[in-house]
């Protein structure tokens, strides 16, 4: 028999049988990893396992290659405190459905689990505009780990840092304002608060939500010929209808991100 324990975050739940579930979870030192919990017939059994909750897991399995067997123990509900902010549950379901989806099985990937538990901490206590962009910045960083880095920090023809304004959607890296203006259809928009011009305005979001998801479509999802989850493009679309209207508002002056 093979056992061992680990911290895991909750990705998804899915019924199997009468009273159990199997449960797909990010664990810190082995990566994506699914085990089966048998006997969840109570409404508070299920409830310890909602995904976005923090966990202790022991599996035990015969063989290495089995599913395998979960006792979860309750660290910190998590999904419960999103419940009655839409938007906040959507950003979450949206994480944890793009690790779900692009993670390969039982590979240590610290980074990313270390980054996932950052990133529902601030979904949980941070205000929304501080939150959507470290969401994005997340996004970032996951395909960072993934090996699919973008160079946003200059212009990759000048090589200056000065007004960057576009991504190359063929290299992943930033152009200035000058240089990518006349090329600007071809182009994917840098948002202001990745760059060292500061937040400016809430529909930045949209830009940000549609730089990284274009490289997780093309990087990350594509390569394994899968679509983009719904529960990602469900979020990209809240944003949207909540900051749409706001590219002719006024700028905001202080950078609060």
């Amino acid at each position: 028999m093979i056992e061992w324990q680990d911290d895991a975050i909750v990705l998804s739940v899915r019924p199997y049988g009468e009273s159990s579930v199997i449960v797909l979870a990010l664990t810190k030192e082995r990566g994506k990893h699914a085990g089966l919990v048998r006997g969840v017939r109570s409404q508070a059994a299920r409830g310890g396992l909602q995904p976005g909750n923090f966990v202790k897991l022991t599996w035990k399995a015969r063989l290495a290659d089995h599913l395998g067997v979960f006792q979860i123990e309750l660290i910190k509900s998590n999904a419960i405190i999103f419940f009655d902010d839409p938007l906040r549950l959507s950003g979450l379901t949206a994480a944890l459905s793009v690790c779900e989806q692009a993670l390969p099985d039982r590979e240590k990937l610290l980074p990313v689990f270390e980054a996932l538990l950052i990133l529902i901490e601030h979904i949980k206590e941070q205000e929304e505009i501080i939150w959507i962009a470290t969401y994005i910045r997340w996004e970032i960083g996951f395909l960072g780990a993934l090996g699919f880095s973008l160079e946003l920090s200059n212009c990759t023809v000048t090589g200056t840092n000065d007004d960057l304004s576009f991504v190359s959607p063929k290299t992943g890296r930033a152009v200035s304002k000058e240089i990518g203006l006349k090329y600007s259809a071809k182009l994917l928009k840098l948002p202001s608060f990745l760059t060292s011009k500061g937040f400016e305005r809430p529909a930045e979001f949209i830009d940000g939500l549609n730089l990284t998801g274009y490289f997780l479509r093309r990087h990350v999802f594509a390569a394994y010929n899968k679509p983009t989850p719904g529960a990602r493009e469900h979020f990209q679309d809240r944003v949207q209808k909540k900051y749409g209207d706001s590219y002719f508002a006024q700028p905001i002056t202080n950078n609060i991100v």
